[in-house]
Parts: structure tokens; sequence; C-alpha cells
């Protein structure tokens, strides 16, 4: 199908998230029409940074009301669009018979428009790769859009389950249709500045960093899995090319990663030499493992360090991804100063609040 035309409408489902906002302002710096889809556009705690875009003021920029759980929700909304950027979360990853409900919610609104030629659908490398299987990681270390954890391996996640199933009802509803397609991006750990102060309880990565702000660092969170990390401005940027492109086709994956990976306590330490101003009292990350704790960790990390996880498809899309220093410094400014989080500082230093 054809790619939307440039300043055409795009409609951006969970707008108020992480990766969602910035798809907003995205869409709207490179001059879109966006119609911003939220839970409750008159929630000011979530809604209020988009209020506060340029494009709001003007028009440019409209926001709705829209609980993806009820059906038709999307109907008037999606009326005259030419493309979907399909954000949101849901409310319960795991349950095959939800997913399809609301895959089916947006599916029909989309059907319904008679303008809509492309859907964004976000989905993540965990519906690529399963962290929980390391037998499948050290057989196939290279990991690519092409590829899909076993389903039916139940130590698969719930999450990547749901994932793996928008991602295939979308594709399947697109084909039959006719008039659409739909094309998934699949994030890495999405790092970067938040735009609202609700957006830094979120993550799990923003939320990490934000307990490393405040003086708690785990390296055991996840089994000791690396961040393999992107910009969520790169995430953004990704979906946009997807929409524009006329490359693309129905049912393809294209995976957002800057290919760089970092262990949790060097996010930590990170911190302070990328922000040697703030004063940041690094927490001690020194763990009390046994020799039992100190193998499994070296046996974890070494498997991840062996994989290959790679973006060559969406390079090929024309994308630059920003270096991983730029993105953590600015995802800690901006937990501090737009999620207001109070930072553990070293005796003599302290914020410049105004």
């Amino acid at each position: 199908m054809a790619p939307v035309p440039r300043g055409g409408t795009v409609a951006v489902t969970g707008a108020a998230g992480f990766i969602g906002g910035w798809v907003v302002r995205d869409l709207l710096d490179r001059g879109y029409r966006v119609r911003a889809c939220v839970r409750d556009e008159n929630d000011a705690v979530k809604t209020g940074f988009l209020k506060a875009m340029p494009g709001y003021v003007s028009g440019r920029l409209t926001l709705h009301s829209a609980d993806l759980n009820n059906p038709g929700c999307f109907d008037d909304i999606f009326k005259g669009c030419h493309g979907v950027a399909h954000v949101s979360h849901v409310n319960d990853y795991g349950n095959a018979e939800y997913i399809e409900m609301v895959c089916d919610h947006i599916i029909k609104s989309v059907n319904a428009s008679d303008s809509i030629t492309r859907v964004v659908v976000t989905s993540s490398i965990a519906a690529v790769v399963s962290e929980r299987n390391f037998d499948e990681m050290v057989k196939r270390p290279v990991i690519y859009e092409d590829r899909y954890p076993d389903r039916g391996d139940p130590r698969l996640s719930g999450y990547s389950q749901s994932k793996q199933q928008a991602e295939h009802t979308f594709a399947e509803a697109a084909e039959q249709s006719g008039m659409w397609d739909s094309i998934t991006c699949c994030p890495a750990d999405n790092v970067g500045p938040i735009q609202s102060a609700h957006q830094g309880d979120r993550g799990p990565w923003q939320g990490l960093m934000k307990r490393m702000l405040q003086g708690e660092c785990n390296p055991a969170v996840h089994g000791y899995r690396p961040w393999h990390t992107v910009d969520v401005r790169d995430t953004a940027a990704v979906q946009i090319a997807i929409l524009e492109s006329v490359m693309v086709k129905n049912g393809e994956r294209y995976i957002a990663y800057n290919a760089e990976r970092i262990d949790v306590e060097e996010v930590c330490a990170r911190i302070d030499r990328l922000l040697p101003e703030l004063g940041f009292a690094t927490p001690d990350t020194t763990e009390d493992l046994d020799e039992a704790g100190l193998a499994r960790r070296t046996e974890r990390r070494a498997v991840y360090f062996g994989t290959d996880l790679r973006n060559d498809r969406t390079r090929a899309l024309g994308i630059t991804y920003r270096d991983l220093n730029d993105s953590l410094r600015d995802m800690a400014e901006s937990l501090i100063s737009v999620g207001e989080v109070e930072p553990v500082l070293r005796p003599g230093f302290s914020l410049n609040r105004p």
C-alpha cells in the first residue's frame, strides 16, 4: 500500500506514553497533522505536555479520549486519517482472548476509515527473542527480524506472546483487507528523555534509572540481562520512517536498536561520569555472591555477550542512531527536571531548582 502523504494526518494510540509522546512530537516537527489518542484527554497529569506542544495551540494536534477496550472507540478518530501509529499498551498481557479483542477494535476502525493505508504496530524485541531461553540464544546467536521465539515454549513471557499475537493479527487483517498494510517496529530497551513526570514511573528503563538516582541499583535485575538500548527519539524516528517508506511491505518487522548494550551497574556508574556537576552519589553495586551465584552471573552474561542483535533493516531506512551517552545523560536530566526526582548527591552538592 501507499505510504502516508507528507503533511497528512496520523493517529497515534498511547500518545501520552514514553514512546507515543515522542512519536507525536516528531510527527509535528515533520509537518504532519496528528490525532493523539489517550485514555482521558482531560487528565492534565498525563496530557499536559501534549497540550503544551505548539501544534496543539494551532490545531494541527488534537487530543481524543479513546479506551481501546471499548469497541468503536477509534471510529470517528480514524476517519480521514492516512496512517496509524499504534503504540498503546494493553491492560492484560498474556490473555490471548483479550489481546484478540483489542486488536479487533482497532482493526475494525482502520477498515471503516476508508482512508488509512498504513499502520505501524509497536512490538518489542521480546517478540523476536526470548530472554528466558538461553539454549535458543546459544544455538542461534544472530538475532534479527525473521526470528520468533517458540510461542509454545512455557518459558515465554505473556508479554512476548501478546506482542507476537498482535503482530500476526494486524498483518493478517491487512492482507485480508487489501486496502492497508501493517508494519511492525520492535524497539529494544528505550532510554532517553521523558516529556512528562508520569512517564518516569513507567519503563522499566526510566523507572530503573529513577531508582538509581534515588540510591538503588541492583545488578541482578532481569537476571543479569544487559540493556540493549535505543533512544526513544530514535524509536519514534523508525516508526515515522516506516510510515513514509515506499519500500516496506505488509507483515515486515524492523528492530529499533542502536547496537549498544550496557550492564545495569555501568548505567548507574555512568550517570556521574556524564554529569559530574550533579555530584551524584553512585550507590555501591557490589554483590555478596557465593560461588554458585558468581558462576550463574558469569554464565548468563557470557550468553548475552555472545549474541548479535542486528539493526540492518532500520539503517536501510536511513536511521542514524544517537550515541548512548547522550541518551543516558538526557534521561537522567529529564528525570530530575521534568520528573522532579530528588537524586542522592555527595556532600557539598545541591540541585539548582528554580
